[in-house]
């Protein structure tokens, strides 16, 4: 199965193009203020048009409630939600059933007590995102920048797809795909230069590291 590498964050028109060349699956963007990756409608509007069908749009949301998500549905017609909250497994299924995505639920790792929520998002959201737990003072959720223990997943026994998450960058991500096994892997401040800021180049780097790592593990179970 061909892994999935998503860019998150895209909030410029050279960057996004950047990640289309590069040959990213998926491209995320993020509609929570808090966030310096926080787009407008607007721009999600604009963004979302360049993107012609070459790669899934990835709405990033935390927490909003129905009418911010229609305003989205509006704007950037997403092909996946990936829901970055505390949202509970009802709220999941209330999603889907009134927008008709897919969901991604956001599930932060920091020790193996928080895998226990699995089984109930695993029941109905259409995949999982691992990423590192923010620390108690964060204002935002997420690893901001920081990876989290990967070897909590390496006995994992989930039948959803999954995508790993968290300080992720060009030079660590073929060990976390070795550990985790995860169909995908997800990057942000890892392909950035500053907060907000998405480098071109970091984001091709980071795309060929996914490629390379997913053509050496085929090699490894093949022989």
């Amino acid at each position: 199965m061909s892994l999935l590498v998503k860019i998150c964050g895209l909030s410029t028109r050279e960057t996004l193009q950047t990640a289309l060349d590069a040959g990213a699956d998926m491209v995320g963007f993020v509609f929570f203020p808090p966030s310096p990756r926080h787009l407008s409608l607007e721009a999600g509007r604009e963004l979302g048009r360049q993107v012609k069908q070459r790669a899934l749009k990835v709405a990033l949301t935390v927490d909003a409630d129905d009418a911010t998500l229609d305003n989205i549905m509006d704007a950037l017609s997403p092909d996946i939600f990936q829901l970055h909250g505390k949202e509970s497994v009802a709220r999941l299924r209330d999603i889907k059933q009134r927008f008709g995505r897919p969901v991604m639920k956001a599930v932060p790792v920091a020790t193996s007590a928080d895998l226990a929520a699995l089984p109930g998002y695993a029941a109905v959201a259409d995949s999982i995102l691992f990423d590192a737990r923010a620390p108690k003072d964060a204002t935002r959720p997420g690893g901001l920048g920081e990876p989290f223990d990967w070897h909590l997943l390496e006995n994992l026994d989930l039948k959803l797809p999954y995508m790993v998450s968290g300080g992720l960058h060009a030079g660590n991500v073929t060990e976390a795909l070795r550990v985790t096994r995860a169909g995908g892997v997800d990057v942000s401040s890892g392909v950035e230069s500053a907060p907000g800021v998405k480098d071109p180049e970091m984001i091709k780097a980071f795309i060929r590291a996914a490629r390379a790592s997913q053509d050496a593990n085929q090699e490894l179970s093949v022989r």
